[in-house]
């Protein structure tokens, strides 16, 4: 533990946030928060859910970009590996800012760490802020009823909300495709409590077959796809900003289905890394990670 205590203490003095002398930068993001939390997080990565990252190139190593997932699991578990992903894997490290389900602004403890550590309420104008200063922004258009998948639906994707097509269109973003697998099997949700979400604040509490949502030490995965450029300014009609959303979502599908295949050993890690490299956006030219 004293390893990885320092290692993530390292990986966060090397994040390229204008942090001032207090260790907090314009945002409100503290350098000491997010080595507590992150320490803890990064434990979870490394020795129980044992994630696999794959295609870390792919995030750009420097400005502004989205990155868009789909939901996986009854809890944020999804967010917490992706973000601890690019600290403690990608090189040079990232923050990646999530915006989160606005409850979570009302709850105690949880709302000042989560501002702390660089997530805030997902707002359109957290996300402009953040993306004109540069910085990557997390973001899972399937929204709560993604979240509330059971586990026969854990590689399914529910309809997607549009904001973030508009969002990435407006601040001139890539939209860097990406898919999470695990978190099903990790939290097997086989029924959501609505009536326990109302008295605890959320929109609903997942329950497994032994009771409350505690994540089993399954293995995770995430794969990163190649950056997709949109063309446009945001103002576009709904049915174009639509047809954006659904190529988005038909990659996010694909890369479900390379993970499966590399979790069900049909791929090789090599593969799969080969299989994200490829995509295209709307006006045909070709995403790439840019440094």
């Amino acid at each position: 533990m004293l390893g990885l205590r320092a290692d993530v203490r390292e990986r966060v003095k090397r994040l390229e946030l204008p942090f001032n002398r207090y260790g907090v930068d314009p945002f409100g993001v503290s350098r000491e928060h997010l080595r507590q939390i992150m320490t803890g997080a990064a434990w979870l990565y490394r020795h129980y859910f044992r994630v696999q990252a794959h295609g870390l190139d792919n995030v750009p190593a420097r400005g502004r970009a989205m990155l868009i997932g789909n939901h996986s699991g009854g809890v944020a578990l999804d967010a917490a590996m992706v973000i601890t992903s690019l600290l403690v894997d990608k090189d040079p490290p990232r923050l990646a800012h999530g915006m989160a389900e606005k409850f979570l602004a009302h709850t105690p403890f949880v709302a000042e760490w989560s501002t702390r550590c660089g997530q805030f309420t997902g707002l359109p104008e957290h996300a402009v802020r953040l993306l004109e200063d540069e910085r990557l922004v997390l973001a899972f258009p399937e929204g709560a009823n993604g979240t509330a998948k059971l586990f026969h639906e854990r590689h399914s994707l529910v309809k997607f909300g549009t904001g973030f097509m508009r969002l990435a269109l407006e601040t001139k973003s890539p939209i860097v495709p990406f898919a999470f697998l695990g978190g099903g099997e990790a939290i097997p949700t086989v029924y959501n409590s609505r009536a326990l979400g109302r008295l605890l604040g959320a929109p609903y509490v997942p329950l497994t077959p032994y009771g409350a949502a505690l994540p089993l030490p399954v293995r995770l995965d995430v794969l990163y796809g190649a950056p997709m450029r949109f063309s446009g300014d945001g103002s576009e009609d709904d049915d174009v900003i639509a047809g954006y959303v659904e190529r988005v979502k038909a990659r996010i599908a694909e890369l479900i289905e390379v993970g499966k295949e590399l979790r069900g050993g049909q791929r090789t890690r090599e593969q799969a890394v080969a299989a994200l490299r490829s995509s295209s956006s709307p006006d045909g030219s070709a995403g790439e990670a840019r440094p």
